[in-house]
């Protein structure tokens, strides 16, 4: 066979326009598709082989070699895989849409395709050689054939093609590529490659190698020192891929060791899991939970760490499409049997197979979190950590015996690393808001530690109680010491302390737990139903009708400041206090929204007095002067009692020390 020129495709031109500009951005890229489609060409010659042992000839050890030539320029990739014939060739590098392990793997029928499924397509992903090349050239013989049948395809990526035949031809592929400007001097490297290599085909399942390098010092005094080829192959992967391997081949150290390799955290997981999921969309899942938050937890740009590969191939690092951003914490690996090679973030974000795959993870995720959860109440909770849809073979999270951390005291150390990220998921994720709500710890008026669950909150309301009580506020030490849970405090009902800065925001997404309201007790009015006395509201209505003058003139000397001024229950021992309305943003959400930068709109407060406080009393005797005073001091006190600042503390001291000082001349 002499020469042969051919035109390409029609759209061949355009389509490689499309790769080498559009669907690649990053061109290290191009090594990656070559490296796939070379292992590939190594997995269908495996499978023929089944049948035909003879298609191996005298080389059953398939592997990818890799191999570059500096002076010349060149880098190879070559693979002792199924090759292609002369036809093969001329159609499958030809054409853009032609696509010979794809239309290999039409012809199988039943259980082959099954046996079949790491077989993927050689395409699109040969093209993206011309990223980084001015010429490439595929060396290829089919398995099976005469040494004498080998063929020589060449191109510069314009309008045609050459091929031509080789009189003595390995099986398999060789693609020779003549890089071109920036790429000659950056892929022409030794330690960049196996870089690459390592980066996006570590857990490819067969050998990739590369000849061995070793340092020379100069010859000649002056002469400055090289490395040198030793003409050894070496593997640079790892050859094979953890989440493929039967669970029971893995040992804890084994899924330590992959879970630090992901993250770069030298402490273990709390948790993994690591699964096999069929059904409509086939993917393997190994999924970590970390022991520790790392530092840019709150920076809403983080993508989660869940790697994508496609039939063992690294497709993208932080794939946030396979994640809800309230599990950003989450490491892992996604692997694919469906998705196509050359994905892109785009496509992730517009595919019903990610969807599925998507919900899965955070089913998956959640699940993990009510096992933990459980094992620390001891008690069995309503979570399905099985995912139905799911045929795993895993019934439990994995990873107990190999992590030091006691197994109730797990979800413990992660709720206080993640526990205010979980929360952001009760305004983002409504088809898992009640799961979700259920692993919500705090602590309480029962409790200074972070563990009351709203459950066992309802557990023991009291009788006639109607709703959920909590408090926001900046700290625990606020919370404990705000005057709006006095009355609470000597009725004994409990209250939740929420004093993470996302609290505020997602309660407005959770309004009731297992048909119980939530409510609170810094805004609306008090209203305990049954747990108040007839006497006690007897006594409120009493005092407001005869403290009616005192508080229109309250009203009067703080409308600037306070939207209403109203006697109040809720308070025992201190004189005053600041509500809003319902629906109305918290004084404590506005100070967050003000240190943010964010608009505020203009909004006033409540302010409650109890009529049994001797300061309050004392308005009722005061003159115009000294009634205004006690009136600002009133007012701002409760400002401070609940984590805010006066909006003249200058004035407030000085009307402080005016009342002090006229004390003291009395």
């Amino acid at each position: 066979m002499s020469t042969q020129k051919h035109a390409f495709q029609a759209e061949v031109a355009q389509v490689l326009h499309l790769v080498t500009h559009s669907l690649y951005s990053n061109p290290e890229i191009f090594l990656r598709e070559l490296v796939s489609n070379a292992a590939d060409a190594c997995d269908k010659l495996r499978f023929e082989a089944l049948n035909n042992p003879a298609l191996y000839e005298d080389a059953p050890d398939l592997r990818v070699r890799i191999s570059f030539d500096a002076d010349a320029k060149t880098l190879t990739i070559e693979d002792n895989g199924i090759g292609m014939s002369q036809e093969e060739a001329i159609a499958n590098l030809g054409t853009i849409a032609k696509s010979g392990t794809r239309e290999f793997t039409s012809r199988l029928t039943g259980d082959q395709k099954a046996d079949a499924q790491l077989i993927g397509q050689f395409g699109v992903g040969f093209y993206s050689a011309f990223i980084v090349a001015d010429k490439v050239i595929v060396e290829t013989r089919r398995a099976g054939l005469p040494a004498s049948e080998g063929v020589r395809w060449i191109s510069q990526g314009t309008g045609d093609f050459e091929v031509e035949p080789i009189e003595h031809a390995e099986r398999g592929t060789r693609i020779t590529l003549h890089l071109q400007g920036d790429a000659a001097e950056q892929f022409l490297n030794g330690w960049k490659l196996k870089s690459i290599i390592n980066k996006y085909s570590d857990h490819i399942s067969l050998p990739v190698q590369m000849e061995k390098e070793e340092w020379k010092d100069g010859e000649k005094e002056g002469e400055p020192g090289r490395m040198v080829k030793t003409g050894e192959w070496e593997t640079i992967n790892q050859a094979s891929a953890l989440w493929t391997r039967p669970k029971k081949d893995i040992t804890d150290e084994q899924y330590i060791a992959f879970y630090q390799h992901l993250s770069h955290d030298f402490a273990p997981p709390l948790a993994w899991s690591h699964n096999k999921v069929e059904g409509s969309t086939e993917y393997t899942q190994l999924l970590y939970i970390p022991s520790k938050a790392p530092h840019d937890l709150w920076n809403r740009d983080k993508k989660a760490g869940i790697k994508l590969y496609v039939k063992r191939v690294f497709i993208m690092d932080e794939a946030e499409a396979l994640l809800p951003s309230y599990l950003r914490f989450v490491f892992g690996v996604l692997d694919s049997a469906d998705l196509p090679l050359n994905v892109s973030r785009e496509l992730l974000q517009e595919s019903r197979d990610v969807r599925a795959i998507r919900d899965g993870n955070t089913r998956r995720v959640l699940g993990m979190l009510e096992a933990m959860a459980q094992a620390a109440s001891a008690k069995p909770t309503d979570a399905d950590v099985t995912d139905v849809t799911d045929k795993s073979d895993a019934s439990k999270t994995e990873g107990a015996q190999a992590n030091a951390i006691p197994e109730e005291e797990k979800y413990a150390r992660f709720y206080a690393e993640f526990g205010a990220v979980l929360k952001e998921g009760l305004g983002e994720d409504f088809a898992n808001r009640d799961r979700i709500a259920k692993l919500l710890r705090y602590a309480s008026t029962a409790s200074d530690t972070v563990s009351v669950s709203l459950a066992d909150y309802k557990a023991r309301m009291k009788e006639g109680q109607k709703a959920i009580y909590y408090i926001t506020a900046d700290n625990l030490a606020a919370a404990k010491s705000s005057p709006q849970l006095e009355l609470f405090r000597k009725k004994g009902i409990e209250v939740l302390f929420m004093t993470d800065r996302v609290d505020e925001w997602a309660m407005g997404f959770l309004h009731e737990f297992d048909g119980t309201p939530l409510q609170s007790i810094a805004k609306g009015a008090v209203d305990l139903g049954d747990l108040q006395d007839e006497e006690e509201r007897k006594a409120a209505e009493e005092a407001a009708a005869q403290f009616k003058p005192v508080l229109e003139k309250l009203k009067q000397v703080l409308k600037d400041e306070a939207e209403d001024v109203r006697v109040t229950t809720r308070l025992v021992d201190s004189p005053a206090c600041l509500v809003v309305k319902d629906g109305q943003l918290s004084n404590q959400m506005a100070r967050l929204l003000r240190q943010a930068g964010q608009p505020v709109p203009e909004m006033k407060p409540v302010l409650e007095v109890n009529p049994a406080h001797p300061l309050v009393t004392k308005l009722q005797d005061q003159a115009d002067t000294q009634f205004e005073e006690l009136a600002h001091i009133l007012f701002d006190q409760a400002v401070l009692a609940e984590g805010g600042l006066p909006r003249d503390p200058a004035a407030y001291v000085r009307r402080v020390n005016n009342v002090l000082t006229g004390n003291a001349a009395a």
